[in-house]
């Protein structure tokens, strides 16, 4: 099966790629790998590996997910690293209910004793997709 966090040209396989991470066999190894393997559990709808690479002073007390969302798409646009912070810009498309839209975030991360976490992120855009494809 192909990991949900690649492109559908791509044969990077789930349990090469995002796999180890959600079994807790690895950590991720960087602020995108993280940020990857986080869009998997959401595709996945795993609520434990969300809350557990999730910053505690920002970790909200339960994660909902919205009934009839499939996540099509993840698109990394930019990734920063400076230190134990990095911030990543993606792009993750989605279908609602027979909707297609867009959700463009910055998200910020931060490494402590090793191990990357979600800090928070600001919404560029979050609209009807323009064109679906």
């Amino acid at each position: 099966m192909r990991c949900p966090c690649r492109k559908k040209s791509e044969t990077v396989t789930y349990d090469a790629c995002c796999g180890p991470l959600h079994a807790r066999v690895r950590a991720a190894p960087s602020a995108e790998a993280l940020m990857r393997s986080r869009y998997a559990a959401f595709v996945r709808e795993d609520v434990d590996y969300l809350l557990e690479t999730w910053a505690p002073q920002t970790r909200p007390p339960h994660v909902t997910f919205i009934v009839g969302q499939a996540w099509l798409i993840l698109r990394v646009l930019t990734t920063h690293t400076d230190g134990d912070r990095a911030t990543v810009e993606f792009l993750a498309r989605s279908r609602i209910h027979g909707r297609i839209e867009d959700l463009h975030e910055i998200s910020r991360f931060e490494r402590v004793e090793g191990r990357w976490y979600y800090v928070d992120g600001v919404i560029k855009r979050a609209a009807p997709a323009t064109n679906a494809r």
